[in-house]
């Protein structure tokens, strides 16, 4: 390239920049997104601390990944949707990564092992990823093929909302534990078990409520997925 058109072609770029792959840095985010959660889940299915730390040390680089979208979203002279949409899109994405590291902090100061039932809500919520993950990267070629995704998404946070119920009322099914203790020969000891249970009672319910509202994010994110599909396919 000549030194004319090289001058020529900086004062267009300085004119008119170019636009930033956001579909690509939303890919980025949804990818680190879904690694996270993998993870996530195998912290739930074994309660292994190895597991726990990498959610978090993922969960820090997302945040360097949200940061850096956000600061290229901010200099951007034109984007390829509304500008809203993609910034909904990167705090949604993060919001579901933040959600599980903040479970994996409250399971171990509470000191609860992970049961079953968060186990399954973790699958269904790295599912509902997936599809969020899958759905935005269909942005750019084939957009209107992506709301399927948006509706796979939503479907998962449903499932978890079932698997939250009932994990509910099993936890409150306390009639055989209630049982045991006025069973008790020793009452002391009963007080001291009835307490414990009451107290392990309160902490699950914290962490599926958490979960739950993990799911709802994603719901959320499911929504600006969707959104963005009306406004460009």
């Amino acid at each position: 390239m000549s030194t004319s058109n090289s001058a020529v072609s900086r004062l267009v770029d300085r004119v008119f920049p170019r636009m930033p792959d956001f579909y690509g840095l939303i890919n980025d985010q949804c990818d680190l997104v879904c690694n996270a959660m993998n993870v996530f889940v195998q912290f739930m299915e074994t309660g292994a601390e190895e597991f726990g730390e990498q959610v978090r040390a993922l969960e820090k680089e997302g945040d360097q990944i949200k940061s850096r979208n956000i600061g290229v979203l901010s200099r951007a002279f034109a984007t390829p949707m509304d500008r809203e949409d993609i910034y909904r899109a990167i705090m949604a994405i993060d919001d579901i990564l933040n959600y599980a590291k903040t479970t994996v902090r409250e399971i171990g100061a509470l000191g609860l092992e992970p049961d079953e039932h968060m186990a399954e809500m973790a699958r269904l919520i790295r599912d509902g990823c997936n599809a969020l993950r899958d759905g935005f990267a269909k942005l750019s070629t084939s957009p209107a093929d992506a709301d399927t995704d948006a509706a796979a998404a939503r479907k998962t946070e449903r499932r978890t909302e079932k698997i939250y119920r009932a994990a509910l009322v099993e936890l409150f099914q306390a009639e055989d534990h209630i049982e045991a203790l006025s069973k008790s020969q020793k009452s002391g000891s009963a007080e001291a078990d009835a307490m414990r249970y009451v107290i392990d009672v309160f902490k699950r319910r914290e962490l599926y409520r958490h979960l739950s509202n993990a799911a709802d994010r994603v719901d959320y994110a499911s929504g600006v997925l969707h959104h963005i599909v009306v406004q460009i396919a």
